[in-house]
Order: structure tokens, then C-alpha cells, then sequence
């Protein structure tokens, strides 16, 4: 399951583990203009962990979904 809410200067989905134990804490993704942050709190740590992607990583990991074990460099479209 996962929920999509658009704030005042960013877009954020939560993704929520369902099923069978043991599930993970949910993962928030907060889409801004110029980057996206991951969050996941750590109930081993007591603490939310963050990530921060630029654009670019982003479309990169995006295609890295869709392509078989390699290395690959996208291009830019003409």
C-alpha cells in the first residue's frame, strides 16, 4: 500500500509493507524541485534515516530498474 499527498514545496509518497511479519518500518519519499529524499526510521537506533538523491540519480536508479547486471551511462536526448 502507499499514499501520495502533494505539500506546499514538495510531492510525498509513503510506502507501507503489508503481509506476512517480519515487515519493515515505512519508507517516505519526498519529491522536490531540485532533489528526493528517502526516509526510514530505525527502531534499532530510535533515529530516521535519510538519503539524498539529485535529479540525475534519480533517473539513473529509475532505468536501473527496467535493465539486466552491467554497466551503463545514460545520454542525454538529442
Amino acid at each position: 500500500m502507499f499514499t501520495i499527498e502533494h505539500d506546499f514545496d514538495a510531492t510525498v509518497v509513503t510506502l507501507v509493507d503489508e503481509g506476512a511479519a517480519p515487515l519493515a518500518e515505512d519508507v517516505i519519499v519526498n519529491a522536490f524541485a531540485e532533489c528526493v529524499t528517502i526516509e526510514q526510521f530505525d527502531a534499532r537506533t530510535d533515529e530516521v534515516h535519510k538519503i539524498t538523491l539529485s535529479l540525475t540519480q534519480v533517473r539513473d536508479l529509475a532505468a536501473a530498474l527496467n535493465l539486466p547486471e552491467g554497466v551503463y551511462k545514460l545520454r542525454p536526448k538529442p
